[in-house]
């Protein structure tokens, strides 16, 4: 499939970019995003939560009362959850929550979500353009140029451009991401993508088109 490639100014170029029908125009697998988006989160957690449990809590170790003749349950230890201070029951301990996924079902999510996009018309593709300085208000008035001003956006670079990074760096709604890098988080988490023209082919390559 062609789309219109379009200037910073917001202006049709006149040229077209192809958008390959085996990435931009399968049906997407609903599945393999949830799978690939799943992951993607438990790989942001640290695992690093921790409680007490009855043998690590400081406390003494004194018999409480005596067994018998009290009218109460018997107690043995101030360590015990039943107690304040006491130790927790099945508590969380720090652990490792990421898992591997199959590499063709990872690129199937993506392809996927990228087709979502399409489907939705929220897919810009622009012509690469850099920035001689960083400078959030420039880059603004790209955003609005292209309608998409307020809106989430995933703008996809086909090569590392610092100016361009820091100056959409304090806008909460934008992300900047490299071709190399998208992830099916990040495209399903977008409201619309901006492909500048050469991340295209990047994207086309990553999957061996």
């Amino acid at each position: 499939m062609e789309i219109a490639i379009y200037n910073v100014s917001g202006k049709d170029t006149g040229k077209k970019a192809v958008l390959k029908d085996e990435i931009f125009g399968i049906e997407p697998n609903n599945h393999a995003i949830y799978l690939d988006v799943k992951q993607y989160l438990a790989n942001q957690r640290q695992g690093t939560h921790k409680s007490k449990q009855r043998n690590e809590v400081a406390g003494s170790t004194r018999k409480l009362k005596k067994q018998k003749g009290t009218g109460g349950a018997r107690a043995g230890s101030i360590l015990s959850p039943l107690f304040v201070g006491g130790g927790r029951v099945f508590g969380p301990v720090p652990r490792d929550y990421s898992f591997k996924l199959n590499k063709k079902l990872k690129q199937l999510a993506r392809k996927s979500a990228l087709a979502y996009k399409v489907k939705g018309e929220a897919l810009t593709v622009v012509e690469d353009f850099a920035m001689e300085v960083p400078k959030t208000k420039e880059f603004i008035g790209i955003t609005k140029n292209l309608n998409l001003e307020g809106k989430k956006i995933l703008l996809v670079l086909p090569e590392s451009n610092a100016n361009v990074a820091l100056s959409a760096r304090n806008l909460q709604n934008v992300k900047v991401v490299l071709a190399s890098n998208i992830n099916t988080y990040d495209v399903m988490n977008a409201g619309n993508i901006v492909l500048a023209e050469g991340s295209v082919n990047v994207i086309n390559q990553m999957f061996g088109l």
